[in-house]
């Protein structure tokens, strides 16, 4: 008998720890207008390479450039910077809300703005995300008032889901954002099962799909895949590669792969990378993706590449398990600040615009803010009555079943 080497377990380590020198050496960035912009009606075999590239339109020097540029213009893109800057401010008061003992619990979107603003530029009425809790800007983009956010942050009196969701996991037909599921990944088979429902239905709305790096280790983001790459499913597959899961990078659950992106290869997606810190770059990606849904052609999974500066939620201290100065490394920068640079090269932005608008729109989040806080609790000791849960769990009592019911004395 040939003796043989001991086997043994391989477990994926971040290269850098705590107290060490960042690295992004691992993450190859092109050059900006380097990738092509393929018809949308290609097939997936012929665009591989675009799931280990990344989608670049502004350069070093602010400005747009290559065939995925000009999908905006500036009144758009103004929008844009202000929605971002919005989000950016939302954020910095239910942070600081939540450190004062006002609401039990808040995430943050820092370093990530530019995936879900633009993104939801993409979109037409009637479309329907199904978001994680990190994409509050699909809200903020489509004008979703700020005050209601912060009523069911603080699941006061006027909170819209009464109390029946954590939170920040909002909720709103009417601006296409799906309830948040605090399960992860249940979100995206879901998203997959809404896109074939309405394309049996022969209706023209698409569905849009998200989930962070570290949940595309769930088994219901390959299930997801499945169906999607099967039925042809007029959705558009999101992955927000923000680096970091709760406390693991993102080799745990990417593996062997090379990128997220390339999971869609082996499912016959088209599947492409984007530079998710690039407001042009991601909105151009969204258009193009939401095209092909649009047109029939089926499915496809974008891979937004970016960086999650903050902590994952406000029970998190990532200087745990990464370096502290690794957001100050992270080589694609800050979606606002890159967007301000592009409308000031443009000539239709300023510092001393920039700066104005930074004030004003502190101002109006703390006016929704002092409305949000003016409300009193949703119920005493701030839970929802007996009532409330079953008119909001159950459907409304058919009137034969409630005269029966009546007559039998209940």
């Amino acid at each position: 008998m040939v003796d043989s080497a001991r086997l043994s377990l391989h477990v994926p380590e971040p290269a850098v720890r705590p107290g060490g020198q960042p690295d992004f050496s691992n993450v190859k960035i092109a050059k900006a207008g380097a990738v092509p912009r393929p018809e949308v009606d290609v097939a997936s075999e012929d665009i591989r390479d675009l799931a280990y590239s990344i989608i670049r339109v502004l350069n070093r020097d602010g400005e747009a450039v290559g065939p995925w540029a000009g999908s905006l213009a500036d009144e758009e893109l103004l929008t844009g910077l202000r929605n971002m800057m919005t989000l950016r401010a939302f954020d910095a008061r239910m942070l600081m809300a939540q450190r004062q003992g006002k609401t039990s619990f808040y995430m943050q979107h820092l370093g990530e703005e530019a995936v879900s603003c633009a993104f939801r530029k993409a979109l037409a009425k009637g479309d329907m995300n199904f978001p994680t809790y990190r994409q509050a800007g699909l809200l903020i983009a489509d004008d979703y008032p700020m005050v209601e956010m912060m009523n069911q942050i603080y699941s006061n009196e006027s909170d819209p889901l009464h109390g029946r969701q954590l939170p920040i996991m909002y909720s709103s037909k009417e601006h296409g954002f799906f309830t948040i599921s605090g399960n992860l990944a249940t979100q995206y088979v879901q998203a997959v099962g809404w896109a074939m429902a309405s394309a049996i239905k022969n209706d023209s709305r698409i569905a849009a799909a998200w989930i962070g790096d570290g949940s595309t280790a769930e088994s219901d983001f390959h299930s997801a895949l499945v169906f999607a790459s099967t039925y042809k499913a007029p959705v558009i597959l999101n992955i927000v590669n923000n680096q970091w899961a709760i406390s693991t990078f993102q080799g745990i659950a990417r593996g062997g792969s090379g990128t997220f992106a390339a999971r869609g290869l082996g499912f016959g997606i088209p599947a492409l990378r984007v530079d998710g810190n690039d407001y042009l770059a991601v909105h151009a990606v969204a258009r193009w993706a939401a095209e092909r849904a649009r047109r029939n052609l089926g499915p496809t999974l974008i891979e937004h590449v970016t960086y999650r500066v903050g902590a994952h939620s406000t029970s998190d201290d990532p200087s745990a398990y990464r370096p502290k100065t690794e957001s100050e490394a992270w080589p694609l920068g800050d979606p606002v600040l890159r967007l301000k640079k592009h409308l000031i090269v443009k000539g239709v932005w300023s510092e001393e615009r920039h700066v104005q608008a930074e004030a004003e729109i502190m101002d109006e989040v703390i006016e929704a803010q002092r409305q949000a806080e003016a409300h009193g609790t949703l119920h005493a000791g701030g839970r929802p009555s007996v009532r409330d849960i079953f008119e909001g769990v159950y459907a409304e009592m058919p009137p034969h079943i409630r005269r029966q019911r009546q007559k039998a004395g209940y």
